[in-house]
């Protein structure tokens, strides 16, 4: 059994780990290995023009890596911690799915898309929570935000909802918009998921602990409750 500040750890590790796997083989994997790799277990890059082969190279090895690290995090998760949470297992479907996609049509559109439906998906269960009066973000975090009232609990849904739907339509214009103007757009791409989504959830995280705080929270639980709450809600 694990103590607390190692199964936190554990946590993080589970949740930031694929994502990391993805970034580090996007920005250092070498050109050389990846060509022949891809080369040698599928056809159709033959005649395409040397950069756009490359490029797709990178994306399916990448995307293949994160596909694997994700299905292992989510064992070890069951076998360390004893469960699956729900937020691992939605995105670690949707990682499978998106991530098959990408490689079976040599097409990273899906993988940079995955992100969106993720976003889409909580902001959906959120909002259909608290306008049917369920507290799902309370039933996911309530040990994590002891005292929080009702009314606090409905804001706080009410934010996290709309976080989640500003996250999607950013993710969309990032990759979309964005990154197609820049030198490398799956690694621009990549990029953003790394220094500006995963900051940005944190950032929200701990802004909306002085709103808790009038709302009930225990006051030495409210970093504890920030962190909570990024170990709990999708990191990607």
């Amino acid at each position: 059994m694990t103590d607390k500040k190692e199964s936190a750890g554990l946590r993080l590790a589970i949740d930031y780990a694929p994502l990391l796997v993805f970034v580090a083989i996007t920005f250092f994997a070498p050109n050389a290995p990846l060509m022949k790799l891809v080369a040698g277990i599928t056809h159709g890059l033959d005649g395409m023009e040397q950069m756009k082969a490359l490029v797709i190279a990178r994306v399916i090895v990448a995307t293949t890596a994160f596909m694997v690290a994700t299905v292992i995090a989510m064992v070890v998760s069951q076998i360390r911690l004893g469960s699956i949470s729900p937020m691992l297992w939605i995105s670690g479907v949707l990682v499978v799915v998106f991530g098959g996609l990408t490689v079976y049509f040599h097409d990273p559109s899906f993988i940079k898309m995955k992100p969106t439906f993720v976003y889409l998906l909580f902001s959906g269960t959120l909002a259909f929570g608290l306008f049917t009066g369920r507290p799902l973000l309370e039933q996911l975090l309530g040990t994590a935000y002891p005292g929080l009232s009702a009314e606090g609990w409905r804001k706080v849904t009410r934010n996290w909802a709309l976080f989640f739907l500003f996250m999607a339509a950013l993710n969309e214009f990032v990759w979309r918009v964005t990154a197609p103007n820049a030198g490398d757009p799956i690694t621009f791409w990549a990029g953003f998921k790394l220094w500006g989504a995963i900051p940005l959830t944190m950032l929200f995280a701990f802004a909306n602990v002085p709103m808790m705080l009038k709302h009930g929270l225990m006051a030495e639980t409210g970093n504890d409750a920030a962190d909570a709450a990024i170990k709990e809600l999708p990191p990607e």
